[in-house]
């Protein structure tokens, strides 16, 4: 066996998903309980909008985005260090890790509300008011969600594009919601699909 590998094991999986889960929870709780407005954005919002038309097709993210504005950083940094948060900043991304000892591999990466993420991005993020709220946390709306991954297009966006449309969340109808840059990036997606 190589060394620092452990055994397949079921209950490592389910634990690094739970994992991911009580730190979205706890971040979110933080958060509401200080008022401030926010969204999950990223890998784990694309799974909540898969999950509620088929658990099946879920796919699972390490770390969580979250969705701010600018003018309340301050007033979240001190209300996610409540709940066991710590604020980093590398190269310019603002992130909090799950306590001292956090991973950047597992942490909370800030998407600041109406900013460009990288300034060659076509629109800047949505604002958190394009948001729903739902039981455990607060999800961008699909449009808004759908949108940022088509602006940064990434690997991982167009994966979660993809599995955005397997699902039948979005469809080639939804061309015309968006900038002609951005549509044609959807039926590109679209079209690889028809290739399978």
């Amino acid at each position: 066996m190589t060394a620092g590998l452990g055994d397949f094991s079921w209950e490592r999986t389910i634990a690094a998903v739970d994992a991911v889960r009580e730190r979205t929870r706890r971040l979110a709780a933080a958060l509401d309980r200080a008022g401030i407005p926010y969204a999950v954005v990223g890998g784990n919002a694309v799974a909540a909008w898969v999950a509620r038309v088929d658990v099946e097709a879920v796919r699972n993210t390490k770390d969580v985005d979250i969705l701010i504005r600018r003018e309340d950083f301050e007033r979240v940094i001190q209300a996610v260090r409540s709940a066991g948060f710590v604020h980093r900043s590398v190269a310019g991304v603002e992130m909090f890790l799950d306590g001292p000892e956090g991973s950047v591999r597992s942490a909370v990466y800030v998407v600041f509300a109406r900013e460009k993420a990288r300034t060659d991005y076509l629109l800047p993020a949505p604002d958190v008011t394009e948001s729903q709220a739902g039981p455990e946390f607060t999800v961008a709306a699909l449009d808004a969600l759908v949108r940022m991954k088509l602006t940064s297009f990434r690997l991982r966006d167009r994966v979660h594009l993809l599995d955005l449309l397997g699902v039948g969340l979005i469809d080639a109808t939804w061309f015309d919601r968006f900038p002609p840059e951005l549509g044609a990036r959807l039926m590109e997606l679209i079209d690889s699909r028809d290739l399978e």
